[in-house]
Order: C-alpha cells, then sequence, then structure tokens
C-alpha cells in the first residue's frame, strides 16, 4: 500500500483503480490559496507525477469553491526574514506551474464552484476541464496591480482567443461556465449533482488505459512545448515579484484587506 501524503490544505485520495484526487480542502476560507496551501499543492503533485500507482489525477476543491485564489494580506514589515520568505513563496508558486507543466500523466480539473486567479489560470495546463453549471471565472490581476501568471499570458489566448483572454487577463471580467465550455476552455459542464461521482467515473475510465501509452500520448500533444511553458512561467513569475513589490500593488493590496475587514465587520 502506497503512502499516501497527510496535508495541512489539500486532502489527497488514491483510489484502487489508480486514481488520485487532490482537493483543496479550506472550505471555511473557500479554499484561498495560503502560502501553506502552495506547498502542500506543490508536494501533492509531486507525489501523484511521481508515485507509479497514480495513473490519472483529479483536481478539484471541497465545499462551495474551487479556489478563490491566493489569500491576500498584509505582510509583516517588522519581519527581519520577510525578503527571504517572499522568495521562497514565489520559488513555490513557479514551481507548482512547473510541475504542471511537466505532469506526465492525465491530469484532470474539475471545477465544483467558483474559481479565481491561480487557480484559474492553472487550468489551462490540465489536460481536460470540466465544471458544475454555475461555477464562475475570473482573473481579477488588473484590480490588484498584479500581472498574469501560471502561463496564463500564452495559453488563454491559445485557448479562449485573444480578444476573450484580454477580457478576463487585461479587463477582469468574470466569465461563466457557458462562456468557457463555448470558447473551448471547458470540455464540458457536468450536472452540479454527483459532479464528483461523475468526474470519478471519467477518471477511473480514463485509468484503465496502458499507463505508457498515454504518457507517450501526452508527450506528443504536449512535448514540444514544454520548454517553451517553462521559459514563460519564468518571465511570469520575474514580473510577477516586481508587480507585486510597486507601490501601486501594494496600495491595491492594502485596499483590498481594508475592505475584506469591513465586509467582516458588517456581517458581525
Amino acid at each position: 500500500m502506497t503512502n499516501v501524503p497527510q496535508l495541512e490544505t489539500i486532502e489527497i485520495t488514491l483510489f484502487p483503480s489508480g486514481v488520485a484526487e487532490i482537493a483543496f480542502n479550506r472550505p471555511q476560507r473557500y479554499n484561498a490559496l495560503s502560502p501553506q496551501a502552495y506547498r502542500d499543492w506543490l508536494t501533492a503533485i509531486r507525489w501523484a507525477a511521481q508515485n507509479d500507482q497514480v495513473k490519472v489525477t483529479v483536481l478539484t476543491g471541497r465545499g462551495k469553491y474551487y479556489t478563490s485564489g491566493q489569500q491576500l494580506e498584509m505582510p509583516n514589515f517588522d519581519d527581519d526574514d520577510l525578503p527571504a520568505e517572499m522568495e521562497r513563496r514565489r520559488e513555490t508558486t513557479k514551481n507548482v506551474v512547473l510541475e504542471m507543466i511537466r505532469f506526465p500523466k492525465i491530469l484532470i480539473g474539475a471545477v465544483n464552484g467558483p474559481s479565481i486567479g491561480f487557480g484559474t489560470t492553472t487550468l489551462g495546463l490540465c489536460d481536460v476541464v470540466y465544471s458544475v453549471p454555475d461555477a464562475t471565472f475570473n482573473t481579477p490581476f488588473m484590480k490588484l496591480a498584479f500581472c498574469a501568471e501560471g502561463c496564463s499570458s500564452v495559453l488563454f489566448p491559445r485557448i479562449m482567443g485573444m480578444s476573450k483572454a484580454n477580457e478576463m487577463l487585461l479587463l477582469g471580467r468574470v466569465f461563466t461556465a457557458d462562456e468557457m465550455e463555448r470558447c473551448g476552455f471547458l470540455s464540458r459542464i457536468l450536472p452540479k449533482e454527483n459532479f464528483r461521482e461523475q468526474v470519478l467515473a471519467i477518471a477511473e475510465d480514463a485509468a484503465k488505459f496502458s499507463l505508457e501509452a498515454t504518457k507517450v500520448t501526452k508527450e506528443l500533444v504536449r512535448g514540444f512545448d514544454r520548454k517553451f511553458l517553462e521559459e514563460v512561467n519564468e518571465l511570469e513569475m520575474e514580473k510577477l515579484a516586481e508587480r507585486m513589490g510597486s507601490p501601486d500593488s501594494f496600495e491595491a493590496i492594502m485596499r483590498f484587506v481594508e475592505e475584506s475587514q469591513k465586509k467582516k465587520k458588517s456581517k458581525l
């Protein structure tokens, strides 16, 4: 019996068929991506790639959200280790994208609810993406004075077309599942009831195929692009570090945190 990692923010389930489910598991925080969540994601995706018993991997969320994206909070500027900590966080995020670019087996995105930011951009690195009908997709990078990441600067225009990709990346428009299906981002929209079971059934069927055959075919489909996407990831993360350290981004994050705190107080 293989050892399945026990993680703080992600739940991994390995089924006898060889299907591995990696689920964001902070439903009380809408599966927001904390620094620990990025570290857990990296651990989980590396484990699935390297474990011989895993044939197909499903990436999904627990609760109402797929993921609400990066957990935004003001850093502790009194911490002498802050620059080094921020660099460690950026390296972890870059490596999550790198592992998804290099992932050798079938990777299915199962969007069980709203998907925001990094959760949305990395769906472009999945081989197949399914969604519930009421899911929404957006990347509010301009609102936060960030920039595109997760290879979305290249993959979104390819998948969605330039104009729709720019509506999402530059204008921050929220897309419905129906719109994402029509532009080819989603493979299919599945009924909300028993969504998880439906996706797992599809994954179970795929796990019956020869693992080597799926690996070879995925390499033929994606292999020629790997080095280029690795370079895109490197450049995007370099620019994102510059953006996140800029005065306009700092002000935008501060406004977001203050607005979030006000909303929380108003609900008390």
